[in-house]
């Protein structure tokens, strides 16, 4: 055991536990103004953040990484200052701390409150996306959590560099720097320590492959929300505009493939499979998509479709890939979705009212779209600002998880002497 990191691991728990209690403790006057400077401070960080991830982005291309994973890498003037702007947008939201989410007097006269509050200290482990450091520090930031992050070995400059301009911008507004705090290497056995450090936190999030998520739960001693991998599903019903399912496939497909909420599998009914997939195919082969079908579908389309094997139903290809099948109908549309799906985000385009509440009603997703792509869930989209990840957990968080999903509650009681009989 490396015992130098366990004592870096052990001092970063201590400083965001004691940071978190300080920022506790701040109204939300102090808290938005200490946002509004990170989001000025990644601005004059400019220079420094775009080195940074020029470095990381020529490792990753020299290492092999697909175009869809340097994509999610990939920052660019604009991408920071969608970063900024973000931040701004969080400051601008209601904070939910102190909120009551109930009140009673019982008989005997004492009044109960239910109020929102801190979490305490987040620990956040993600891959490959920088604007996830940027994300989930402001969220936490403004929910009054102290935040300790991990990213992926292939934005470690990146991250440091984006968490430095953040905490210099907390300094600067008299927040307490701590509260943002980056492990600032890719050593694996940090990710083991910080999900055993239940002595310092509360709350921890992974994003990100299998095995990432597999391993923070076999270690972790606190709650933890997964953030899972996303085989989101669109079904093309036989009541569907075919026009409308094209631009809503192209779109969840194609847009950015190599994040969460692209489309990873096509399911097309049977009556329209003749008149869709033709027209299907013929888009997403001009964007450079690989059709991965079962046997009706080559039939259908001919040469050129890989035949789909029984895991690619359960493949995030976080690339131009594609599997496709053929249903009989709504019904085993639904069954593919809850059998092969990650309960992520999962839509169907029809115009038959019946059928998509059935479809909506019966998937047991996080998000569930009726003629919408699913590239809609973010936090964002939602109005939330920003998130921290999608939850494919059903407690205590589900789909973008932003403000309020970054608070517990607690009860206030208020009393004039009763004592308990």
């Amino acid at each position: 055991m490396n015992m130098d990191l366990v004592s870096e691991m052990l001092e970063l728990g201590r400083r965001a536990k004691t940071a978190a209690r300080e920022l506790a403790r701040l109204p939300s006057e102090r808290k938005n103004a200490g946002l509004l400077a990170m989001a000025d401070a990644l601005a004059s960080h400019h220079d420094a953040i775009l080195a940074a991830n020029a470095l990381d982005v020529e490792a990753a291309s020299a290492a092999g990484l697909s175009v869809a994973m340097i994509d999610r890498l990939w920052l660019d003037e604009k991408r920071l200052a969608g970063m900024a702007e973000g931040i701004r947008a969080v400051a601008a939201l209601d904070d939910p701390v102190g909120q009551t989410l109930r009140q009673w007097t019982r008989p005997n006269g004492l009044r109960f409150n239910k109020v929102r509050v801190p979490i305490g200290v987040v620990g956040i482990i993600y891959e490959s996306r920088p604007n996830v450091t940027s994300d989930a520090a402001v969220l936490c930031t403004k929910t009054g959590n102290a935040a300790i992050l991990r990213g992926g070995s292939e934005s470690l400059r990146s991250n440091v560099a984006i968490a430095n301009a953040l905490r210099d911008g907390a300094a600067r507004s008299g927040l307490p720097a701590d509260c943002i705090l980056l492990i600032p290497h890719a050593d694996r056995e940090a990710v083991r320590l910080l999900a055993e450090m239940d002595r310092y936190v509360d709350l921890i999030v992974p994003r990100g492959g299998t095995a990432l998520i597999e391993t923070v739960v076999r270690h972790a001693r606190m709650p933890v929300i997964k953030h899972y991998h996303g085989v989101c599903i669109l079904y093309v019903d036989r009541a569907a505009d075919l026009e409308m399912a094209e631009r809503i496939l192209l779109n969840a497909k194609c847009q950015r493939p190599g994040v969460c909420n692209a489309v990873e599998t096509l399911l097309v009914h049977r009556e329209v499979a003749g008149a869709f997939l033709p027209r299907a195919a013929e888009i997403l082969r001009a964007a450079g998509v690989e059709l991965h079908g079962d046997e009706t579908v080559r039939q259908i389309l001919g040469d050129g479709v890989v035949p789909a094997t029984e895991e690619d139903w359960t493949t995030e290809w976080l690339d131009l890939k594609l599997a496709v099948r053929v249903v009989d109908g709504l019904a085993d549309a639904i069954n593919h979705v809850e059998t092969y799906g990650s309960h992520h985000s999962d839509a169907i385009v029809t115009a038959d009212e019946a059928s998509a509440e059935r479809f909506l009603n019966e998937v047991d997703s996080a998000t569930v779209y009726w003629n919408a792509s699913t590239r809609f869930t973010d936090g964002g989209e939602f109005g939330f600002g920003a998130e921290i990840g999608i939850s494919t957990d059903k407690l205590h968080a589900r789909g973008p998880m932003a403000l309020e999903e970054l608070t517990t509650y607690k009860y206030v009681i208020r009393g004039t002497g009763q004592v308990r009989e």
